[in-house]
């Protein structure tokens, strides 16, 4: 006699292996990304957008793409959206990625009077904010109270990872002996693969937030003396980066700094903005 389990598992698999995603439905799936984060997403990448909104068809019961974007926009405050959104959200991250940044942001801070505070807009899981906060410790020392940088992310799911700071052993790959020892707790578990945990005292550093460029309004608290945007704007259209750019500057402190992408140019765009070096972009300082 077949299992009554498995069987519904078959039924289920074969009915999302029927599951085609439509052109119109495509369409309407890349206008609504646009329309909630901003983020820009081709006909091409359809295999993408298919396979990452098909576990919420399950979680959810429907039977094709038509049904989920009618329930999405027939319930525009439901939680559904964030699980939308983060499913079509990028999270490409490592430790001290783009390395080369982290020596001029540790050489500023050495120079700014007061308190120094940075913002990383795009926090990912968390390995961004982490190599920051070494970095300034490094400098500045440990911070004596509150924190001295704002991690946000558009997406919950892997924000929520990144405040909890645990991670593999490799992932620390890029992180020499010494600072994984003064940063990093190990931490054991049968038939897992050997872990670490960020220190308290690294973490008393970083604030984590959830928070959507896009959005009209932003609850941060500046002015800060470098903002992190790093691989973020390829994914917004030229009037949507102008826009978030014109945000930064009213943000910064004069001669604050700017990190961005290495595949992120904008020094023809609309902004007070100026190249400084290698993906990084400075604010002048205002004249006397």
């Amino acid at each position: 006699m077949p299992d009554a389990k498995n069987t519904n598992q078959s039924e289920l698999q074969n009915r999302y292996a029927q599951c085609v995603l439509q052109d119109n439905e495509l369409i309407k799936i890349i206008s609504l990304i646009y329309q909630r984060a901003g983020i820009v997403i081709t006909p091409q990448r359809r295999d993408m957008v298919y396979n990452r909104l098909t576990p919420r068809l399950r979680a959810l019961g429907m039977n094709g793409f038509s049904d989920y974007l009618h329930f999405l926009e027939s319930a525009q405050q439901h939680d559904e959206w964030q699980h939308f959104i983060n499913a079509l959200t990028t999270n490409l991250t490592s430790f001290f990625r783009e390395a080369y940044h982290f020596p001029v942001l540790a050489e500023h801070a050495s120079r700014r009077a007061g308190g120094y505070n940075v913002w990383c807009t795009a926090a990912s899981t968390g390995e961004e904010p982490w190599s920051i906060a070494i970095t300034l410790d490094e400098v500045l020392g440990p911070v004596i109270s509150g924190s001295r940088i704002l991690a946000t992310d558009i997406d919950t799911s892997v924000l929520a990872k990144a405040q909890q700071g645990t991670y593999r052993l490799t992932d620390l790959n890029t992180i020499s002996l010494e600072r994984r020892k003064k940063y990093f707790l190990r931490r054991s578990q049968p038939g897992h693969q050997e872990q670490v945990k960020v220190g308290r005292a690294l973490k008393s550093a970083v604030h984590f937030q959830q928070l959507n460029l896009v959005n009209t309004d932003w609850d941060v608290p500046a002015p800060f003396d470098a903002i992190f945007c790093r691989n973020v704007m390829i994914y917004f259209d030229k009037t949507t980066q102008s826009q978030i750019l014109n945000r930064f500057a009213k943000l910064l402190k004069p001669g604050g700094l700017l990190f961005v992408g290495h595949s992120e140019h904008f020094s023809n765009m609309d902004s007070p903005f100026r190249l400084k070096g290698q993906s990084i972009y400075c604010l002048p300082e205002k004249k006397a």
